[in-house]
């Protein structure tokens, strides 16, 4: 695949990037580039490789999923300007 100046001024249009002719003229090679390294990665042979999220094992230590009011309800209502009966209390709006 490769990129000409036209495909270069349309993405830069899609994203709402100002370019100037010089800066998209100087972008076609730089983008074919790219593109020439992503074909080269797609020849390589990966037959028997399990994907990874990361190069180290990581092994993510969880909880279990319970809903709970977090028992603090005081500790939260202490924030706050005024409390009523548990809730915080917020003056009447009337328009």
């Amino acid at each position: 695949m490769s990129i000409d100046l036209q495909t270069v001024k349309k993405i830069a249009s899609l994203s709402r990037i100002s370019v100037t002719e010089a800066e998209a003229e100087a972008m076609v090679p730089e983008l074919n580039n790219i593109l020439g390294w992503v074909e080269q990665l797609g020849e390589v042979d990966v037959t028997g490789v399990e994907p990874m999220t990361a190069v180290i094992p990581n092994r993510q230590r969880l909880r279990d999923d319970v809903v709970t009011d977090g028992n603090v309800r005081d500790k939260v209502l202490a924030n706050a300007p005024q409390a009523e009966h548990g809730f915080f209390a917020v003056p009447k709006v009337i328009e």
